[in-house]
């Protein structure tokens, strides 16, 4: 029942299934720089009820309007008109994009309300730290992070909207198809400004009877054959990407990128703001982003602990936006859940556990690998640990900067160390194709930089005085360890190296002066 469903937690599906339906009902408004909020809605509502709305800045501001019929939406594209083509031709595809504008004949009344605005971007890594002295505890200074960074309800709906419009195309080819957003947009780890993967999936229509049940014959369709399945998936994305190019409002920078591992069709979504990545449905990716769902929703320490390492992490240079040998955010987030799986009682459970509570309806087998576990939260034991997010975090610097990398692997299906299988410096193993590397990219001056980091904000949280910084307006907690480690550490760093093979401390020590000039700028800027 709906009631039960509101009290408990809601499962991974229930949560996407809401929010895809949510987005059909929905519609986004271009605005002028002055108008009348209440005399918009009152427009709006004259073609149905409106269940909520926000605006934001988004060059100019945009509404983005949800409907609570899906047939209002139909009502307000019937009475909308096309722009005036005496300048530019128009494509006349009529999507749920609209531009409102005031005719010059009505004169505006003069008491405007000021619009409240929904950010859609984080605040920049200098202000944050600011934030943070102001805190009473290390604790408290990392859910200030985790408020400031996470996706917001309103940036949610952006970016779902993102893949029901991207999916109004689709279904012109394909009308069963769906568009589904994965990873950070939905695994409760994504930070406002990230990118939006979305995949499309046909496989809502393998889901009726296959074969017809009744009588001595059997139908199917025809359909055309291709000799690979990756050849099909290039063929589908390279037509939806010219389709969105050539027709999309509000489309641009499509890039295809259809020879890579995962083909790809890159877009920038100028009306919402975000910039898209569109595949074909990769069902272990929607395993992983419900995984870290799980997680994440288990108990708040999660998303606070990871939320801090991967900011500290891009202030100190150590994880980046283009591709390369440095740690990625994925790898990262599954080191703080190894982490917490190893506290003593476990924070989280190992995805063995997981396992083990499944039912029958999780039970998915995805190209050979089990990739089942327990949906519902209420199966999971709440931890008994009470360890304060101030210790986990020295704790977390505490494990890693001691960690034997050298010999052992990082296995969350057990939430144990396990033998390397294989000498890459930084071994993660695929929680659920078990015999590939996560973290194949990393080398070994990039791990030993990681080390470093982590042993010199170890030992940074366990000498400080907070009292006499807080009196000398000093930063403090974690707000200390978010300042790149400046030109003074140079030396301090070396005593921290003790152990670490010396020929990568040069070229470790050279990368540290560059990244100082560029990471605050690169933090402040990302």
């Amino acid at each position: 029942t709906d009631a039960e469903v509101s009290t408990r937690k809601k499962t991974f599906t229930e949560v996407q299934t809401e929010r895809l339906d949510q987005a059909e009902r929905t519609v986004l408004i271009k605005c002028p720089s002055k108008f009348n909020e209440k005399k918009l809605l009152q427009y709006l509502s004259s073609h149905g009820n409106v269940r909520s709305h926000f605006f934001f800045e988004n060059r100019g501001i945009s509404a983005l309007v949800e409907f609570s019929e899906k047939s209002s939406i139909a009502s307000l594209q019937d009475a909308v008109g096309i722009p005036n083509a005496a300048e530019h031709h128009v494509v006349p595809f009529k999507s749920r994009l609209f531009t409102f504008t005031l005719k010059k004949t009505v004169s505006q009344p003069a008491e405007e309300t000021p619009l409240h605005l929904s950010p859609q971007c984080h605040i920049p890594v200098t202000d944050l730290i600011q934030k943070l002295c102001l805190a009473d505890s290390i604790s408290s200074q990392m859910y200030i992070l985790l408020n400031e960074y996470q996706l917001t309800e309103e940036n949610i709906k952006l970016r779902f909207l993102a893949c029901s419009l991207v999916r109004d195309f689709a279904r012109a080819y394909f009308p069963d198809s769906t568009v589904k957003p994965f990873g950070s947009s939905v695994n409760t780890f994504g930070k406002l400004g990230c990118d939006v993967d979305m995949f499309l999936d046909f496989h809502d229509t393998q889901k009726s009877p296959t074969k017809m049940k009744k009588g001595p014959f059997e139908m199917e369709f025809q359909m055309k054959r291709l000799p690979s399945e990756r050849l099909a998936t290039q063929r589908i994305l390279s037509v939806i990407g010219d389709c969105l190019d050539n027709f999309g409002p509000g489309c641009v920078s499509v890039q295809k990128i259809l020879n890579a591992r995962c083909p790809l069709v890159k877009f920038s979504h100028q009306p919402t703001g975000l910039q898209c990545d569109l595949s074909v449905s990769n069902s272990i990716a929607i395993r992983s982003s419900e995984l870290l769902y799980i997680y994440g929703s288990l108990d708040s320490r999660v998303r606070a602990l990871v939320f801090t390492i991967r900011c500290w992490a891009r202030v100190h240079g150590l994880t980046n936006s283009a591709p390369g040998t440095w740690i990625t955010n994925f790898s990262l987030t599954m080191m703080v859940m190894f982490f917490l799986q190893k506290r003593s009682p476990p924070i989280i459970p190992t995805l063995d556990q997981l396992k083990e509570l499944a039912d029958a309806k999780d039970k998915h087998i995805i190209g050979g690998y089990d990739c089942s576990f327990v949906s519902d939260l209420r199966k999971i034991k709440p931890t008994k640990n009470t360890e304060t997010l101030d210790v986990l975090l020295g704790e977390f610097f505490e494990y890693f900067g001691n960690f034997d990398f050298r010999r052992n692997s990082i296995n969350l299906r057990k939430g144990k160390e396990v033998n390397k299988p294989e000498s890459s410096p930084l071994y993660i193993c695929n929680p659920f194709e078990q015999d590939l590397n996560i973290s194949k990219n990393v080398n070994q001056p990039q791990l030993e930089k990681f080390i470093a980091m982590a042993r010199e904000s170890a030992w940074i949280l366990q000498k400080e005085d907070k009292t006499q910084k807080i009196i000398n307006k000093e930063p403090w907690g974690l707000a200390a360890l978010l300042i790149p480690f400046g030109k003074n550490s140079s030396s301090k760093m070396k005593n921290r190296m003790k152990g670490i093979g010396s020929e990568t401390i040069r070229s470790l020590l050279d990368s540290l002066k560059l990244n100082n000039a560029n990471s605050q700028q690169k933090a402040v800027g990302k």
